[in-house]
């Protein structure tokens, strides 16, 4: 799963992390945090939500790659 975090109407992205991580088939799914948030508390607070990796923008196309290989080998 690729996520945006980003404020929405009902929630943002570290809240969507958690209720996809409270669902049964929702633990082992891999997820990405892809943000313009870039400072080491939004790093850590993805994290927490649930999300495996965070990349911050603008986007590095060979990091992108590398850390989505990363995330489905797990």
């Amino acid at each position: 799963m690729l996520f945006s975090i980003a404020i929405y109407v009902l929630y943002d992205g570290y809240e969507f992390m958690r209720r996809v991580r409270a669902l049964p088939q929702g633990k082992n799914i891999p997820a990405l945090a892809l943000t313009a948030f870039a400072y080491s508390e939004d790093q850590e607070e993805a994290l927490r939500a649930g999300f495996g990796a965070y990349i911050s923008k603008p986007v590095d196309p060979l990091q992108l790659l590398a850390t989505l290989t990363q995330l489905v080998q797990r």
